[in-house]
């Protein structure tokens, strides 16, 4: 199976927890917590696409930009643009390993060097985002919502 098909499947469930997103109050998507780790929804999802910035873009495709700080995301509108930029690193990072997802490539993490595989590295950042949203669906309930079904198969 090609990972891109994998990968529309995960943009799914996140434009549904997106559209989700959108429901809340302003303040609370960034209303911090202290209780959960990155304290807020935008932060949570910020981190997340992070994740991806490090390992698909700058370990998988050398590309090393910096991190997208939490507060340069104050919206959904604005958090949606930040994924399209992931959605990129992502399609990019496809047509480079879709011959070979368990070739060895070179990477670092914590000033440690091993080496990994495309495979390895996507199946990182997907699982990673799944836990995280996870986390945001409960700190919603916390701040008083009803979480929606973000499942795949929903």
């Amino acid at each position: 199976m090609e990972i891109k098909v994998q990968y529309e499947l995960i943009k799914s469930s996140r434009r549904v927890l997106l559209d989700y997103c959108r429901t809340f109050a302003v303040d609370d998507f960034t209303k911090v917590d202290v209780t959960f780790g990155f304290g807020s929804v935008r932060n949570l999802l910020v981190h997340v696409a992070n994740t991806y910035e490090w390992w698909i873009g700058a370990q998988g495709l050398g590309d090393h930009k910096p991190f997208t700080p939490y507060d340069a995301i104050s919206t959904v509108d604005q958090l949606e643009i930040l994924f399209v930029t992931v959605d990129q690193l992502v399609e990019d990072f496809c047509l480079k390993y879709h011959n070979d997802l368990t070739c060895e490539i070179p990477v670092s993490l914590r000033k440690q060097s091993f080496n990994s595989t495309p495979l390895e590295l996507f199946t990182h950042v997907i699982t990673h985002e799944f836990h995280h949203k996870g986390q945001v669906l409960t700190l919603s309930r916390h701040l008083g919502y009803t979480p929606v079904d973000t499942d795949i198969i929903r």
